[in-house]
């Protein structure tokens, strides 16, 4: 197979370790494992203590009932943990597709959501979520996009870059027309337990029915992206199965010490959640004020979960913006052709405790170019 550049990922790592301010950063804010042990009492030393050896490949067992936490019917044999997010999205997309296949895809989305599917030689087609609709997806488009090679949807809710958190109403629409169609259901959630108000959160996907794959990880909601864990669940024993199977040519198991922090996270995952959405929500006054001071240069959709928002820049070329900022002011935005999208869009990060340092330079900046 053959993979092309993954826009975003060559864009950070040109710059993200050697500027100020990210100021579209996709994760919360993270912490020192100091920090994550001190939410249980003996975890510091039983980290000290924890064995180095190779971890089960389907991830320990306590890691694992410590996941099922977050869903209403899944038991420890229906999770497989991998190394971060990344990894289970390359090999369910292995163990799920072939040639020939066709995919539809929740767009604007996060490049190996469709692109590993176009590598193993699939058709992908993009259901496209527009700013006129508020992000929202048109279910009538997505009745219209099915073929009679469609092998499976791809969602994600909340919406990585949009923020969007799609309605109770739809998302059961969205299920419904899977089953009905005999089409896999691959559900991005990995900015869920990050809604704004919790009584709009949507259910797993997986505890919906065997047709669907719910997809999680440390790194966003909770705020440990050094952690590198992510996983699936689902109650489809042959994707799970063959999601092992392809597993032993890739990692083949998981950091121990990772492992271990991220059962501590997950058993109080309560507390980091409380701790993100605190930031977030602060950070999104900042944004409340700054939008209307400057309605000449930028327009947005305020989002309804997760550590993102894609607002449009009105003033010019948003990729030329984006070079000036970080150079002139040490502030990164995420220019949207990272995502392939040519609305003059940005990625804006909520979920970091200096963004309102980043605003003030970049309103500094504005000053210093209008």
């Amino acid at each position: 197979m053959q993979l092309p550049p993954f826009k975003l990922e060559r864009y950070f790592a040109k710059y993200e370790f050697n500027t100020t301010y990210l100021l579209c950063s996709s994760d919360c804010e993270s912490m020192t494992v100091a920090e994550l042990l001190t939410l249980e009492p003996d975890a510091a030393e039983k980290f000290q203590s924890h064995w180095l050896g190779y971890t089960e490949s389907q991830g320990s067992l306590s890691l694992r009932q410590a996941i099922c936490g977050l869903y209403e019917t899944m038991q420890p044999e229906s999770i497989l943990v991998h190394t971060g997010a990344e990894e289970a999205i390359f090999l369910f997309m292995h163990a799920a597709f072939e040639a020939g296949d066709h995919v539809i895809v929740h767009w604007p989305c996060y490049q190996s959501l469709s692109d590993v599917a176009r590598a193993i030689g699939c058709e992908v087609s993009l259901w496209v979520a527009r700013e006129e609709n508020r992000w929202a997806l048109d279910l009538d488009e997505l009745r219209r996009m099915i073929r009679p090679n469609t092998k499976a949807i791809i969602l994600n809710t909340p919406h990585n870059p949009t923020g969007y958190l799609m309605s109770r109403a739809d998302y059961e629409s969205v299920h419904r027309f899977a089953r009905e169609n005999n089409l896999l259901l691959f559900s991005d959630e990995v900015y869920r337990e990050s809604e704004y108000d919790p009584s709009t959160r949507l259910p797993a996907a997986c505890d919906l029915g065997g047709h669907a794959i719910s997809l999680g990880v440390t790194s966003k909601t909770y705020g440990l992206a050094g952690l590198r864990i992510g996983w699936i669940a689902t109650k489809n024993r042959r994707i799970y199965e063959r999601m092992t199977s392809i597993r032993d040519y890739t990692t083949i198991c998981n950091s121990a010490p990772s492992e271990f922090l991220a059962e501590v996270a997950m058993r109080n995952r309560q507390k980091l959640i409380d701790r993100n959405l605190g930031i977030i929500q602060r950070n999104l006054s900042v944004m409340d004020d700054f939008f209307p001071r400057h309605a000449n240069l930028f327009s947005w959709i305020r989002p309804r979960a997760g550590s993102m928002a894609f607002p449009r820049y009105l003033g010019g070329d948003m990729e030329a913006f984006c070079d000036e900022l970080v150079h002139k002011a040490g502030v990164l935005l995420l220019p949207g052709s990272m995502y392939n999208d040519s609305s003059n869009h940005f990625r804006l990060g909520l979920g970091r405790k200096n963004l309102p340092e980043a605003v003030a330079r970049l309103e500094e900046f504005l000053v210093k170019v209008s």
